[in-house]
């Protein structure tokens, strides 16, 4: 229902948590052409094996990435420095 009162053409991009969008409802609204398309990284069941992923086969306006949205340069710095600030503080050089 929520789905049906976004904007026509809109574009639907989830990056949070995949129970969020009911992906049967989203497929409908793209085929119907309601929605312009979407942009998932994240689903309702993970990992999106073969069989799960075969619902979203053959939809053009549809973008999917495997649950790799928050990895960046910026956060791959970021752990790795957090990481190394852990260690050293469990050795006692802090």
């Amino acid at each position: 229902q929520r789905l049906a009162l976004m904007k026509s053409g809109a574009i639907l991009i989830n990056t949070s948590r995949g129970g969020i969008v009911d992906e049967r409802a989203l497929i409908h609204h793209i085929q119907t052409g309601h929605l312009g398309g979407a942009a998932l990284d994240v689903f309702e069941h993970e990992p999106l094996d073969e069989l799960k992923g075969a619902r979203f086969d053959g939809i053009d306006a549809l973008i999917l990435t495997p649950h790799i949205a928050g990895v960046t340069h910026e956060s791959n710095r970021r752990v790795s420095q957090v990481t190394a600030e852990n260690v050293l503080r469990a050795l006692g050089y802090e």
